[in-house]
Order: C-alpha cells, then structure tokens, then sequence
C-alpha cells in the first residue's frame, strides 16, 4: 500500500496580510461552518482511496485554520480518519497564528491527535509585523509556543520573512535567535515575494514600496543559514530547517515528488498520475460540494518525461539531493546513465556534487536551484 499525504485547506483569516496571494479571505466568518459541511463532503469522495493508498502526513494549512475551535478541528481529524486509512504514525500538522490560540483551545488539539504546530511568526520587531499586516504581536508569539509547550506539543515550527523592505541584518539574526530560543524544532525561512493582486504589489507598482536589493537578500539568507547551524537547525531543504528528526515529512513528501491529496477551495492534488485543483471562490466551493459536483477547476495529465523532470526540480531543492538508489528503483536506470553529460557540467560549474549515494546541490547549487532544473529540461 502506497503513502500518501492530505492537505486540507481553510481559507478564513481576520486579516489579510499585505503580501498574501494565498486564497484566503478575511470577514467571512458566517461561511465558516457551511465551509466545513463542503469539506466533510469532499473527503467522503475519497471513500475508494483507501483500497490502495494509506495517509501519512495530514496538514492542515491556510488561511487560518486555527479561526475555529478545537473541537471543531478535532471533528476535522475525526472525518480524516473515517474517509482514509491514516497512519497510526501519521504526522498531523495544523497552522496557527498568532492570536488565534489560548492554552484551552491547544490543550485540545494536542488531545484529539495533532502532534505538530506551525506558527506564522514572520518577524521579532512588532513594527515589522505591523508592516506586513499581521494580527499579532512577538508577545503573541512567545505566549503560543508556551501553551503549545504546556499542551504537549514537541514538534513546534514557525515560517519567518526575510528581504522586508527595511529589515536590517540585526533585526533577521534577532528574529531567528528569538525564535529558536522559544523552542522551536523546526523553522521554515522565506524571502519576501511580491505578487500582483496583494497589497504590496499594488504598492509596488505605485512606487510606494521598494523591494530589498537581491544582494542583500542573498547576504541575510547566508547568514541565516550560518546562525540557524550554529543553533542546532539544520538545512535540509532551501528554505527548511530542522533539528534532528524534526524535518516536516508532510512536505518532504511533495519535494520527493510524492503523491499527495489536497481537499477545500484552492486545495491541489497529484494522485493516478494527473495534477488537478479546486477553485479558490469560498461560496461556489460550498454550493459545488452541496450539490454533490465536484469542486475541480482544472485537470492535466502528468506524461512520464514530465514527472522525471519534476522529481529532479524538486528533489534538488533538497540539502539530500537525489539519492541514486531511491531513482534507480523508481525510474528502473541510474541518473548518472540517463543524464551523463548534464551532470557532468554541473559538477564543473560548483553546482552539484556526487558520492557513493546521492548527487546532491551544493550551497551554490541551493542559490542557483533553478539553473540546476533547467539543465534537465528537455
């Protein structure tokens, strides 16, 4: 029985943040409970799944998940597990925000079998996070991590922003000092990206807002990675951190271009070799499930060349790179037969390097990942 992954998606926040793209909607709270009836109908459509898969990462992502209550998200986990065959070791994730939990409402969680928590802290300094549009203060934070703690949670992540327009160095090396000295076992490190329709990209092609030089981009991530080492995390994917046996397996999943079932408006899935993704309208994504339609807007096959390249695109992005064993077994030839001359090159280039088990990137391989993947498009 092969292992998959479900993604469950919820779309509600208090607050849009200014660089959010994600579908996810704020002052929408009456569509809330009708929300979850659609996704209850949507995991029952899954019903024949587990003739052949077992789920063994869930997460709950957003959005804010955490806008409901515990018992609310327990009924959640409770409907996973009725639609699929999950794992007894499955690792089950929830996202929270800031100012979304209280010692209760994670003491419950924790109870009804989530055992990983991923916090949105983004930054340290209370007028960075006012900048981007947070909810919550560092204070928030702290109280989080520390009722999340109580509640018996051991596996604590947190996602931070680099490149802030007007960040200094001081401000990124204390926001990843802060936040390890929490507790934290993982942490996931992103460079601010500025898309059209967010509010910073409205400021952007303004004038109001300046995007951080990509140099100095580049200088904060390296000393990030040097700082977040010396504090025991270690990089195990680009912008992924991680104490020892800590690492999200939910997403090494999709790195290792698994397989992978995404339920709730926005939601994508990979599954029989096609790629496919719901709508991301709250309401049409309600009346759809309601009338017994399905929630899919669109739909691709996923060719044999397609997946291999996408297996090498994503699986480079990993500190482990390709592992020759794991391709050999799934692809029945080795990498180093099936791509002499494009590997040969960029191993003389400083990109990649090879030892008896893997090809893996370099840390110059990990800053140009995407010269890495073209080399293999074919």
């Amino acid at each position: 029985m092969k292992t998959i992954g479900l993604y469950l998606h919820f779309p509600f926040c208090i607050q849009k943040c200014r660089y959010c793209d994600f579908p996810s909607y704020a002052g929408r709270e009456n569509r809330m409970i009708p929300y979850l009836r659609a996704l209850f109908r949507e995991m029952e459509s899954y019903a024949s799944l587990g003739q052949d898969y077992e789920i063994g990462t869930i997460f709950m992502g957003g959005g804010t998940p955490t806008l409901y209550d515990g018992d609310s998200l327990v009924r959640v986990l409770d409907q996973c597990r009725a639609c699929f065959p999950v794992r007894k070791d499955a690792e089950i994730t929830v996202e929270c925000n800031p100012g979304t939990a209280d010692p209760e409402k994670l003491r419950i969680l924790a109870k009804g079998g989530f055992n990983r928590l991923s916090i949105g802290l983004q930054a340290w300094q209370d007028r960075l996070l006012k900048f981007l549009g947070r909810i919550h203060t560092r204070q928030h934070f702290i109280d989080t991590v520390h009722w999340a703690r109580e509640a018996g949670f051991d596996n604590l992540s947190a996602d931070v922003i680099f490149g802030i327009p007007g960040q200094t160095r001081e401000e990124w090396m204390e926001t990843l000092d802060q936040a390890v000295a929490c507790g934290l076992t993982h942490l996931s490190a992103y460079s601010l990206s500025i898309e059209e329709g967010t509010v910073f990209g409205d400021w952007k092609r303004s004038g109001k807002l300046r995007e951080m030089e990509d140099g100095q981009e580049r200088e904060l991530y390296h000393q990030g990675i040097t700082l977040l080492r010396q504090l025991g995390l270690v990089q195990y994917e680009i912008s992924n951190f991680a104490r020892q046996g800590f690492a999200c397996r939910h997403n090494l999943n999709y790195w290792r271009n698994g397989e992978y079932v995404g339920c709730g408006c926005g939601a994508h899935s990979h599954l029989h070799s096609m790629r496919y993704g719901n709508g991301r309208n709250v309401d049409t994504y309600i009346r759809r499930m309601s009338q017994g339609e399905s929630a899919v807007d669109f739909r691709e096959n996923i060719d044999d060349s397609t997946e291999l390249f996408e297996t090498l695109m994503l699986g480079f992005r990993l500190t482990e790179g390709i592992r020759k064993k794991d391709f050999r077994n799934r692809y029945g030839f080795s990498l180093s037969s099936g791509y002499p001359e494009e590997l040969k090159s960029l191993k003389s280039r400083g990109l990649l390097e090879e030892d008896e088990e893997a090809f893996r990137p370099t840390s110059l391989g990990l800053d140009f990942e995407n010269v890495i993947a073209l080399a293999f498009l074919k």
